[in-house]
């Protein structure tokens, strides 16, 4: 979990690893902030397992998502189809 914030002031670590097996979930942009969000999510895995769902999806459509990582942050569907291309990204 190398991209977990730290304890000393809540800022990711800088190993340049990604923690692909931490908790996420998928949500429409739209219903991705606010109070609820955490009740709004259409889909919930691992971030590698939202990441593929978005790289599945018609291009077209994959803008209207964003992946909330537990820990971490909201990733835009471009940012995820970008991480889908890493070399260390699970198969």
């Amino acid at each position: 979990m190398a991209d977990h914030p730290s304890s000393y002031k809540g800022t990711p670590l800088k190993t340049g690893e990604l923690a692909w097996d931490d908790r996420a979930s998928l949500h429409d942009k739209s219903s991705a902030d606010g109070v609820l969000s955490g009740a709004s999510a259409i889909r919930r895995g691992t971030f590698a397992e939202m990441i593929k769902h978005i790289t599945m999806l018609p291009e077209e459509e994959r803008g209207k998502y964003v992946i909330e990582k537990k820990g971490d942050r909201e990733y835009s569907a471009e940012e995820a189809v970008a991480l889908a291309s890493r070399d260390d990204f699970p198969s």
